[in-house]
């Protein structure tokens, strides 16, 4: 009986060692506090106009560019500029040895000074033979004969004259002039060179009225349409000026299989050369898509993510969101997938959050 008794009192007393264990365990549960929510600032994304670009690499020319050849053979005697130099219309540029052409101009005015002198002898037996002929003295043929005599004569000095002229006028070919206010490019040959007609000697490119020459693949010639945006940038991406499409190609460059699209250039002259390689960004339309900071993107094996701002039961949380991205903008990134207008993207702190978090936003 004594021994049921003590049995029945440490049941009892185990009982309500439970219960008090559990009430302990009840009581800690309920003052343990809940995460605190990491203070974070959001930016609520909306839809902003974006560009489709293609980007080129464009070649700047000029309007009025020349390239220097000769149009005489014979050696260079002097070089009187040299490359980058600024000349003006008409000044000499290089000179050829003209010996050769001073002697044959002086063979041709010896030529034309007998002939000047067999016309004017026979200008004054003409007029000899129609005295005579008229006084009687003379026949018909002979004056006749007289008069033949004085226009081949005549008809052969003109025929020198004119000779000479040209051969004279050829002695300014051995003065290369600028065609044009310029700067002068490469010069590749030297004193004592012997050129022809197929030697270039040089250029002058006039630094204006510069044209940005782009090759668009055939692929997308049937979106090439006159007036269409191109943004000429520098290595950087920064923008140097905007220009539009006012040239079309109606041919496909065979070598680099593109077609030849020209925009003006109209910014100040310091900025662009003749030949200058540039990028040119050709925008094909535009149209509203969501953007947000390249800070707010985080990636986990390669696949870019963020952290949108969610409200929850027991306040806001962070929901990690997979996204597509499109071109950079700036310190922004185009958002084609993954974002709706009124999110409210976190762009503070995404190293701290995990999904699911509780957050508090700030802004």
């Amino acid at each position: 009986m004594r021994k049921l008794s003590q049995l029945w009192l440490g049941g009892v007393v185990g009982v309500v060692l439970l219960v008090h264990s559990g009430c302990s365990n009840t009581t800690e549960a309920k003052q343990s506090p809940p995460p605190q929510a990491l203070p974070v600032q959001t930016e609520t994304v909306a839809l902003a106009p974006v560009a489709r670009t293609d980007e080129y690499v464009a070649t700047i020319k000029s309007r009025r560019s020349a390239t220097i050849q000769p149009q005489v053979d014979g050696s260079l005697t002097r070089i009187l500029v040299k490359s980058g130099d600024h000349v003006r219309t008409g000044q000499v540029l290089m000179t050829i040895d003209p010996l050769k052409q001073e002697a044959t101009v002086n063979e041709q005015r010896s030529t034309e000074a007998q002939k000047k002198a067999t016309f004017n002898y026979n200008q004054t037996e003409v007029e000899r033979q129609r005295r005579l002929y008229e006084a009687g003295v003379t026949s018909k043929q002979s004056y006749d004969q007289a008069v033949q005599n004085y226009e081949n004569a005549k008809a052969d000095y003109e025929a020198s004259s004119a000779a000479r002229v040209t051969q004279q006028r050829q002695l300014a070919y051995y003065s290369l002039v600028a065609p044009f206010d310029g700067v002068i490019g490469d010069i590749p040959v030297h004193v004592g060179d012997y050129v022809s007609p197929q030697t270039v000697l040089t250029t002058v490119d006039e630094n204006a009225d510069l044209e940005a020459y782009i090759y668009i693949p055939t692929e997308l010639a049937g979106d090439i349409r006159m007036g269409l945006p191109v943004e000429v940038v520098t290595n950087r991406g920064e923008l140097i000026e905007k220009t539009k499409i006012d040239f079309i190609s109606q041919q496909v460059d065979n070598a680099l299989q593109g077609v030849l699209v020209k925009a003006p250039i109209h910014a100040s002259l310091d900025k662009f050369r003749t030949s200058q390689l540039v990028k040119a960004r050709v925008v094909w339309s535009t149209a509203p898509a969501p953007k947000v900071p390249v800070l707010a993107v985080a990636r986990i094996g390669g696949q870019p993510f963020v952290y949108v701002a969610t409200a929850a039961d027991h306040g806001t949380i962070a929901k990690q969101r997979a996204v597509v991205l499109g071109d950079t903008i700036g310190n922004d990134y185009v958002v084609t997938s993954g974002l709706n207008p009124g999110d409210k993207v976190i762009v503070s702190g995404i190293q701290f959050l995990v999904d699911g978090v509780p957050v508090h936003p700030i802004s």
